[in-house]
C-alpha cells in the first residue's frame, strides 16, 4: 500500500463505517459489533427455561444475528427427546458435549457420542433421544434462526404438552411434527 493511500484510510474509515451502518443488509446493523459474551450456565436474556426435561440456555439469540442463527446449550438429565419432526424454515445442527444420543434422520438411526456433530437439513424428518446415564449436554443451532426461540419460550407456557397439543403451535413456528418420539432403548 502506498504511504499516501495508507494515510487517507483514517479519514475515510469513519465515513465508510457510518455508511455501512445505514445499509439495510448490513449484518451488524443495530447489533453489537464487538461480540457477545454469555458466561457458562447463563442465558443470553437471563431467562433459561426447561422443556422436555431439559434445561435450555440461549447462547446466541436470533436477535443478536439479525435472524442468521440461534444457539441453545441444553442439559438433559432424562432419556427423552422431541417427536419426529422437520423444520420448514431452517437447518438444525447438533453437537454432543457430554453423553450419548440416538438420532433418527429420515429412516436412518445413528448414535452420537461426545464430540460428534450432525447437521440436519431443512425439510428432513428427524428426532433424537438421550441414551446414556447421568447428565448429557447437547448444543443445538438453528440456521437461520427462524422462529425456534419464540416457539420454545411459548410452548413451555402451554398447558397441553401432548404431541397433539403442541402440533398447531409447532406449525405456526416453522415446524411440522411427523411421528412419535424415539425410545432410548
Amino acid at each position: 500500500m502506498e504511504r499516501r493511500s495508507f494515510l487517507q484510510l483514517p479519514v475515510i474509515a469513519p465515513a465508510l463505517t457510518s455508511f455501512l451502518n445505514l445499509w439495510p443488509d448490513n449484518p451488524t446493523n443495530g447489533q453489537p459489533k464487538d461480540g457477545i459474551l454469555v458466561r457458562a450456565g447463563e442465558d443470553r436474556s437471563g431467562k433459561p427455561f426447561k422443556w422436555l426435561d431439559a434445561t435450555f440456555t440461549v447462547k446466541v439469540s436470533g436477535k443478536d444475528t439479525n435472524g442468521r442463527c440461534v444457539i441453545f446449550d441444553t442439559l438433559r438429565p432424562e432419556k427423552v427427546g422431541p417427536p419426529l419432526h422437520l423444520h420448514t424454515d431452517c437447518d438444525e445442527w447438533f453437537f454432543v458435549m457430554e453423553g450419548e444420543f440416538k438420532f433418527q434422520v429420515n429412516q436412518e438411526i445413528t448414535t452420537l457420542k461426545a464430540g460428534d456433530s450432525l447437521m440436519v437439513l431443512q425439510d428432513t424428518p428427524h428426532a433424537f433421544v438421550k441414551t446414556s446415564e447421568g447428565m448429557a449436554r447437547l448444543i443445538v443451532m438453528h440456521q437461520p434462526a427462524g422462529q425456534m426461540e419464540e416457539y420454545f419460550r411459548t410452548v413451555i407456557q402451554q398447558a397441553d404438552q401432548t404431541i397433539e397439543g403442541r402440533r398447531t403451535l409447532a406449525e405456526k413456528h416453522g415446524m411440522r411434527i411427523v411421528g412419535p418420539p424415539l425410545k432410548a432403548s
